[in-house]
């Protein structure tokens, strides 16, 4: 499991530092009021990474659960865990057996598992975690987009230490090598996410019995479009 170590190391953190959360806090803001969610209501944040998202989610009121594989990430996450924001280690493969309002998957935190049937075994998950009125939504790549325009080669210089990335398309997977030195180790590290398409996610709905209600193509919940939206966010319930 490539994603296990790599988002364990600190250099993950490095290398993704400038993802803007004046982005991301619109991005909630936005998404919250689409859905019509009220303070105290609880949201599921899966594969929250450092918690950026659900610090903010917190914020706003909500009762927020994050939920990572990466130990690091949610011992550095749970230092700002208060009465409504907790933090939890959790394979998102399998239920969380609690019941939400609203479970999302932000930020392209999919598809990047070593079987197939775990894409649908998480969205089975997610619904199980959902309330009777719960809705899900999963943030990923509109992958039509990221291929036409994947940059092959890019070197970045981020606290004195050069990242030297290689994108790459592959079996139905995209590929992101990540090549560096520091303090005098070098060290290899490979993203390898599944091509998931539009189709492919309403397959998986359909196999899950879940209904898929809007798809939207950015962060400003703008209508989809698969020639130039960056992103498929989908609301399911």
């Amino acid at each position: 499991m490539w994603y296990a170590s790599w988002f364990d190391t600190p250099y993950y953190h490095i290398l993704y530092k400038d993802r803007g959360s004046k982005e991301a806090q619109e991005f909630m803001d936005t998404l919250t009021q689409y859905l019509h969610l009220e303070k105290g209501d609880k949201i599921l944040d899966l594969a929250c990474g450092k918690g950026r998202h659900s610090i903010y989610l917190n914020t706003l009121g909500f009762d927020v659960v994050g939920a990572d594989l990466s130990k690091n990430s949610i011992a550095h996450a749970s230092q700002f865990e208060n009465e409504t924001l907790h933090f939890k280690v959790h394979d998102m493969c399998k239920p969380y057996n609690e019941q939400f309002s609203a479970v999302f998957n932000l930020f392209t935190s999919f598809g990047y598992f070593e079987k197939e049937e775990d894409n649908l075994n998480t969205i089975k998950a997610i619904k199980s975690d959902l309330n009777s009125n719960g809705l899900g939504v999963i943030d990923f790549m509109n992958v039509a987009h990221v291929i036409a325009n994947l940059v092959p080669q890019e070197t970045k210089k981020i606290d004195g230490i050069t990242f030297d990335i290689k994108r790459y398309v592959n079996d139905g997977y995209i590929y992101k090598d990540i090549q560096f030195t520091d303090q005098g180790e070098d060290y290899f590290f490979t993203e390898k996410v599944k091509a998931i398409t539009r189709a492919d996610f309403e397959s998986y709905f359909q196999e899950a019995d879940i209904d898929l209600l809007d798809i939207f193509g950015n962060y400003k919940l703008q209508k989809f479009n698969i020639n130039t939206s960056p992103r498929l966010i989908m609301i399911f319930k």
